[in-house]
């Protein structure tokens, strides 16, 4: 009664052997139920971002500054030169000196312009110049004894710079381009001294440099006086003692600044004696200079019904 039934085999996958089981449908998708859903949170998320303060006009409207640009630094290194500034940091006097003369002397119009606005020069500073001249000539005389023609030979080049630079500053000194007589014999005074220093040469075709200057300088003399001579009866020619200075250079001079003693006597009257003109004045009349110093110059002025 055995009865042998045939072995079934493990139902792992029992829908695989289930004839009743029925598929499902293709065309229910299973994110069928889910599309609505997902549209609605989108259209909100889109609510949400209109009213985003992002999306404000007013925030909309403002333009954001630029950011500056990052300066790109080249690793090449080169060569060039130093610019104006620096360049003119590394010239002396004397070579800036160079340089703007010759610049003016290819341009004549900006040597002009450095006239007009460069300051004029003051008696301490032409004076100072005329200085380092007269030490240039001072250090070309030769050591040790030496023939007066040799001496001048070796010295002639650094004479001629120093006469030649009296000639050019003493005009700027002179009325009327300066205006102040204690300023014109201020330089007049520095300058004479610096003549006494020019050498006395044996020879007499040496001694004509010497010469020259002591009556160029002795008609400037000459000038400022009349000048200052007719600026309250020469009172600054006195009061400041330059009728002693004068006397003083002259005789230091040995006599060679006639025109200058001539003019301080026949003006003021007490250099040398006093003058012809001194002389037709009344004698019951004080000079002009006297009446100054008592303080009685003029006569008096009345003044109302007393």
């Amino acid at each position: 009664m055995n009865v042998l039934l045939s072995p079934q085999p493990p139902s792992f996958f029992p829908h695989q052997y289930d004839p009743n089981r029925r598929s499902p449908t293709r065309s229910m998708s299973p994110f069928h139920n889910t599309m609505p859903s997902r549209k609605r949170k989108a259209d909100d998320d889109g609510d949400e971002m209109s009213v985003s303060p992002t999306s404000s006009p007013a925030i909309q409207s403002r333009q954001l500054a630029p950011r500056p640009s990052k300066k790109i630094r080249s690793n090449e290194l080169a060569g060039r030169p130093l610019s104006l500034p620096r360049l003119l940091e590394t010239l002396d006097a004397t070579q800036l000196r160079t340089v703007l003369q010759t610049i003016c002397e290819r341009q004549p119009e900006i040597g002009e312009e450095v006239v007009k606005s460069a300051p004029r020069p003051t008696v301490e500073c032409a004076l100072q110049v005329l200085k380092e001249y007269q030490d240039k000539l001072r250090d070309a005389f030769p050591y040790g004894e030496s023939s007066s023609d040799y001496t001048y030979f070796r010295v002639r080049q650094p004479l001629l710079a120093l006469i030649d630079a009296l000639a050019d500053f003493t005009p700027q000194y002179l009325p009327p381009t300066e205006t102040s007589a204690n300023v014109s014999l201020q330089y007049l005074d520095g300058a004479t001294k610096i003549i006494h220093s020019l050498p006395e040469w044996e020879s007499h075709s040496h001694r004509h440099h010497k010469e020259n200057t002591y009556d160029e300088i002795s008609r400037a003399w000459a000038l400022v006086i009349n000048e200052a001579s007719k600026r309250g009866g020469g009172f600054i020619l006195h009061s400041g003692g330059w009728d002693q200075t004068l006397a003083k250079h002259n005789q230091q001079s040995g006599g060679r600044l006639g025109a200058a003693i001539s003019a301080m006597a026949a003006n003021v009257g007490w250099v040398g004696g006093p003058s012809g003109g001194a002389q037709n004045t009344s004698t019951g009349q004080s000079s002009i200079l006297d009446q100054l110093m008592a303080g009685n110059y003029g006569s008096p002025v009345r003044v109302g019904p007393w």
